[in-house]
């Protein structure tokens, strides 16, 4: 954020665009306070007996554009770390990971049409499945904010 204010600062005293010709660190993507966040880059939303689960800002970032998503149906199972669906972008195609197990109850249909949400609002409209959690105890198994925008520069440095 510091880099930010100086760029502009040092950009309106120089009369220039504030905008930097390059592309900005991914450690600057959203990471929301409230949701759990698996190394996967898939977080979850604990609400009562329902989880929400979707991909994250810094993965929709590093995919691209998403083309088609692929979700399961309704009333079928979800197990930690294992593959729910993927993601297709313009980039490549990417197998999305529950990070918790449980039930399916119900999917994002408008990801069908409109797969672009994942990249314009991953944790609001571009969710993907509602879960009902089999362990809730998994959760705690999984990386808070702080946690996870430490692993993401991380991730990030080392490539």
């Amino acid at each position: 954020m510091a880099l930010r204010v100086w760029a502009s600062s040092a950009a309106n005293a120089l009369r220039l665009s504030s905008a930097p010709p390059f592309p900005l660190s991914r450690c600057f993507s959203t990471v929301l306070d409230g949701l759990k966040y698996a190394t996967s880059h898939e977080w979850v939303k604990h609400e009562g007996s329902v989880a929400t689960i979707g991909i994250t800002q810094h993965a929709q970032d590093h995919l691209g554009e998403v083309v088609f998503v692929e979700l399961p149906e309704p009333g079928g199972a979800v197990t930690q770390a294992s593959g729910f669906g993927a993601v297709e972008s313009v980039k490549a195609t990417s197998d999305v990971n529950s990070p918790i197990s449980g039930e399916v109850i119900e999917v994002n249909t408008k990801l069908t049409e409109t797969p672009g949400l994942i990249n314009s609002s991953p944790y609001e409209d571009g969710w993907m499945i509602k879960v009902k959690p089999s362990n809730p105890s998994e959760l705690e198994s999984l990386m808070g904010p702080k946690e996870y925008t430490k692993f993401c520069e991380e991730e990030d440095a080392a490539h």
